[in-house]
């Protein structure tokens, strides 16, 4: 079992973030789940269902200081009724150890680029040579005001021989999105460029709050 270690440069919860983010949500279906090793996530985790969410995210403010990051959230699962973090990439080792050990998210850190022309996004996840995800997403033009009440995220992850319950919290300014182009490395990161989502908005600007977690140590 992996043990979690304090960061070198521990920046203890909760947390404030800022910054822009693309939101994705899905209505995944079981056969796509089963073939991405989804539909169980741990001996007793499996798949109740609810939306699920893929975000490309570009924080500009945070306690390690700015990083983008790549994460999905599947859905729902019993038996615990939460959300889980599946994948996620950071390109900053200080986001990656921290977050692992604050909130028991299964962080790994890779390059990563965001580049921002006009209303088109350019977004890489991995090295130039061996990309695990790139997509270009057009933003379109009459802003709304977006929040996790609506689309509420409550976390149950395990890492480490401990459970972490979450409930981060947020606001900002959204626009509709549209998914231009999108290429994935399926080995490494569920393969969502064959889907169609059911609604794709950026948020721009956002506060994110990090609170402290609810963490149960494991009996061996």
């Amino acid at each position: 079992m992996e043990k979690l270690i304090k960061p070198r440069s521990h920046f203890p919860a909760p947390w404030t973030l800022k910054g822009e983010g693309i939101i994705m949500v899905y209505n995944f279906k079981k056969d796509w789940l089963e073939k991405n090793g989804l539909w169980r996530l741990g001996p007793s985790e499996v798949y109740m269902g609810g939306l699920g969410f893929v975000m490309l995210v570009n924080y500009h403010e945070s306690p390690v200081g700015p990083y983008k990051e790549l994460l999905i959230i599947p859905g729902k699962y019993n038996p615990h009724k939460r959300q889980s973090i599946s994948h996620i990439f950071v390109d900053s080792e200080n986001s990656t150890e921290n977050g692992r050990y604050n909130w028991g998210i299964p962080k790994e850190t890779v390059p990563m680029i965001w580049q921002t022309e006009g209303d088109l996004d350019t977004i890489g996840i991995g090295s130039e040579g061996d990309p695990i995800l790139y997509c270009e997403i057009k933003t379109k033009n009459i802003p709304f005001p977006a929040t996790t009440r609506l689309l509420p995220i409550r976390l149950h992850q395990v890492l480490g021989g401990k459970t972490f319950l979450t409930d981060p919290n947020g606001s900002g300014w959204a626009k509709l999105a549209k998914i231009e182009k999108m290429n994935i490395d399926a080995d490494r990161f569920p393969d969502i460029s064959q889907l169609k989502p059911l609604l794709c908005f950026k948020v721009n600007p956002f506060t994110m709050h990090f609170p402290l977690s609810q963490i149960h140590e494991h009996q061996e």
